[in-house]
């Protein structure tokens, strides 16, 4: 138990005890501000590609336009609707929002990775690492806390007891099920490369730029990882759990206040949390990125770690937000398709060619590479034409029998 930090390793003093309670009011109230930071933000950045101000009247360039939205909600009047489950209308906004806090107390959010170090720095003579605990399954949690998420959902439709938030709960719990196949998939293939499920070992395993996972599991399971997240965020263009042209709000049509507020906080508390999980396990999290020996902020010691991070972090938010500004909205049956018929099979194969590499080329030699690239890729070849075959006559039956059905 004692192991998911070097400062429990030794007497629980008074010290130990206090960077920990420090560390986890921390990531409490960081995560506050990120969360209106990135509300904020969305809203800037969407009003600049669209030639508009965007919020400019509470706080300096509108900063506070959050906080005064938010107060609003905590005094609106809440209600519940006559139908509802009482317990579970009340608990389906927590089961979305405090998962998206706890995949951070496994994030390494800094710390020193140069040299093959281990990511601990000392603090008021303490051993310990900038993340509040790394489990040795800790990736394990980010999964478990990805998959409760969707509870959240299809509670908040099915206690509501209202027909339009249970269309969009049913809606967007297929659709969050559907690409957590391929998450998974894509995620396998980054512990394949790193030979572990804890965070900071995975971290550390990244320790140059040819050694970042993006480009160790060959670019592709990366791209899968992205769109997976974005579909897993109900963010655009796979927004359709909030198709408000066809079904009012979704499943939170039926809250206000309090209720609302945290749904609103927990899609973008999941944007930033998502940001950092692809940051941990692709670019290298808080591994600095060399220029020779060249180290943008070697300056700042131990905190030039969390730099990186939050550098790298901004990268994908405003990438999340660039989607949301450009990309147009998939219909079901596209966002289906490309969950099962293109995304998983494409990640199955890639994360099956690493394993085979890994296995029958050990030594990386060029000669056996190409030998088993070139078997894998028959093989794929093969298992993609049968799939096309089996979708064609699939196709070709269904509009059989549709022409031979009595009108």
């Amino acid at each position: 138990m004692f192991a998911i930090d070097p400062i429990l390793e030794g007497e629980l003093l008074w010290t130990p005890l206090l960077i920990v309670l420090v560390k986890v009011l921390v990531i409490f109230v960081v995560g506050l501000l990120g969360t209106m930071f990135m509300v904020w933000f969305e809203r800037k950045v969407v009003s600049g590609m669209q030639n508009r101000i965007g919020p400019n009247k509470a706080g300096p360039f509108g900063l506070l336009q959050t906080l005064a939205d938010g107060i609003k909600s905590f005094f609106k009047e809440t209600f519940r609707p006559s139908k509802s489950d009482p317990f579970l209308y009340k608990l389906a906004p927590y089961l979305m929002f405090v998962p998206a806090f706890l995949v951070w107390a496994v994030l390494p959010l800094g710390g020193d990775f140069s040299d093959g170090k281990d990511g601990t720095i000392t603090i008021f003579g303490e051993v310990t690492r900038v993340q509040l605990a790394d489990p040795q399954l800790g990736i394990l949690l980010v999964l478990m806390c990805s998959s409760i998420a969707v509870y959240g959902v299809i509670l908040a439709g099915w206690a509501s007891g209202s027909k339009y938030p249970l269309l969009g709960a049913v809606r967007g719990s297929a659709q969050m099920i559907s690409y957590e196949a391929a998450l998974g998939l894509s995620l396998a293939a980054v512990l394949l490369s790193s030979g572990s499920l804890s965070t900071a070992s995975i971290v550390g395993s990244q320790n140059s730029l040819a050694d970042w996972n993006i480009v160790a599991t060959g670019i592709v399971p990366f791209v899968i990882f992205v769109i997976a997240v974005t579909a897993e965020l109900n963010r655009p263009p796979f927004d359709l759990v909030e198709a408000e042209q066809e079904l009012v709000s979704g499943f939170n049509t039926e809250y206000g206040g309090i209720g609302f507020a945290l749904f609103f906080l927990a899609e973008f508390m999941n944007v930033i949390t998502m940001s950092g999980i692809v940051v941990t396990l692709f670019l290298g999290g808080p591994q600095p990125v060399m220029l020779g020996d060249f180290n943008l902020f070697g300056f700042a010691g131990a905190v030039g770690g969390t730099l990186w991070f939050v550098l790298k972090l901004f990268l994908f938010l405003y990438m999340f937000v660039w989607f949301r500004a450009t990309l147009p909205r998939l219909r079901y049956d596209q966002l289906m398709d490309l969950g099962w018929k293109v995304m998983i099979p494409i990640s199955l194969g890639w994360f099956l060619l690493l394993a085979a590499l890994r296995e029958f080329s050990p030594e990386g030699s060029s000669s056996d590479s190409v030998r088993v690239t070139a078997i894998c890729v028959a093989v794929g070849a093969v298992a993609i034409s049968l799939f096309m075959l089996a979708l064609k006559v699939s196709r070709k039956n269904r509009l059989a029998d549709t022409t031979g059905a009595p009108v």
